[in-house]
């Protein structure tokens, strides 16, 4: 299958998302071109990810000086914790700032290694593999990297871009259904917020998702890829326009941090809960009307998707989650910034939709009815 490449470019860097199926041997060739003047390179590795792959990459790298660290990626282990016990190791091993540090896992790995990268003597060059698919159509672009804190979800972070994203979907052969489900939450958001056409292929072609079949998940992939990244290359520091990618996350950070961070609830199930509270939030604050809110319940409903936003039908379970909301990164003042839907393809401005407590305490009654 011919290779996809998809181009972030500002005005002082840009980098490239490289997506195709067993395209791990042509890594060495890109490090020469994006990073000459690396020698050493370190690799962290969540230890989800077969070994086989590690054995290929270290294969591969054998040019250079090559240490390995395994990573044990969960939402507790993504902490300043963490970040310092694998500084130490590259400061031991003397790494300078023309060396690499690639990071090969999920959307937790990524955002820790990037973090790591981006602090490490002021920014060390940094590759990022993302190995499911919720890392390849979401995490791993943009440049947000970050730990979590008692407080809140990637409330510490940095903006900082890689020199190259490498999106092997030979790695999701593997994955079970429910990593797919969580990859598939972010691909039916960036469809929701900017392309009705992508939204219409989706209720078509999303069972072929789930099935794994090549073409269409690569379709949806490269998509998906370029919707993000019409975001990130108008709004890179996420102060205005790119906000617009949280549709959904307000409630599914609330959700997360409220379960503690279970593993029992993916991030993409918290999402795509997170849009159903959203999506009945627009048609109460009479952004969008109850038309929208059937079609996206449609696509749940089609591919018994349900179950993520049914146990949020009782009033009670919503009003929970406030105490949570508050501290959400994108509220800068008492009240709550939502995203909002106007229509599929389209939602409200950044900033438009501020809702304070107590009117969001009273909605909740009406969000359950829906």
């Amino acid at each position: 299958m011919r290779i996809q490449k998809i181009k972030f470019k500002d005005k002082s860097r840009s980098y490239s998302i490289i997506v195709g199926n067993n395209i791990l041997g042509q890594l060495p060739s890109k490090i020469k071109t994006v990073c000459p003047k690396t020698k050493k390179i370190a690799i962290i590795v969540d230890e989800n990810v077969p070994k086989k792959f590690r054995k290929i990459l270290m294969k591969k790298l054998r040019k250079y000086y090559v240490i390995s660290f395994n990573f044990s990626a969960s939402e507790k282990a993504k902490s300043l914790k963490s970040v310092d016990y694998f500084l130490e190791k590259l400061l031991s091993k003397n790494f300078n700032r023309n060396d690499l540090v690639i990071g090969i896992g999920g959307g937790i790995t990524g955002d820790v290694v990037g973090f790591i990268s981006s602090v490490f003597k002021r920014g060390i060059n940094f590759i990022n593999i993302p190995t499911t698919l919720l890392a390849q159509v979401d995490a791993a672009i943009g440049g947000k990297t970050g730990v979590n804190s008692k407080h809140g979800k990637n409330l510490i972070g940095a903006f900082y871009q890689p020199k190259l994203v490498f999106s092997d979907t030979i790695f999701l052969n593997s994955l079970p259904k429910k990593q797919i489900i969580c990859g598939y939450a972010e691909i039916l958001k960036h469809a929701i917020i900017k392309d009705n056409s992508f939204f219409n292929w989706l209720k078509k072609n999303t069972k072929y998702i789930f099935l794994k079949r090549s073409k269409e998940l690569t379709y949806a992939i490269k998509k998906s890829c370029q919707i993000k990244m019409s975001f990130v290359n108008e709004d890179e520091f996420e102060k205005g326009l790119r906000m617009k990618l949280n549709f959904g996350h307000t409630f599914a950070h609330a959700i997360e941090v409220k379960n503690n961070y279970s593993k029992t609830t993916t991030h993409g199930e918290a999402v795509l809960a997170g849009m159903i509270l959203a999506t009945k939030l627009s048609v109460i604050r009479r952004t969008c009307g109850e038309k929208i809110l059937k079609e996206i319940k449609n696509i749940y409903l089609k591919n018994k998707l349900s179950y993520t936003f049914s146990k949020y039908s009782k009033s009670k379970n919503i009003s929970e989650l406030i105490p949570f909301i508050k501290n959400d990164k994108k509220n800068d003042d008492d009240k709550i910034n939502f995203i909002l839907l106007k229509n599929i393809g389209r939602t409200t401005k950044p900033n438009s939709q501020k809702i304070s407590i107590s009117h969001l305490k009273r909605y909740s009654k009406t969000i359950a009815q829906y």
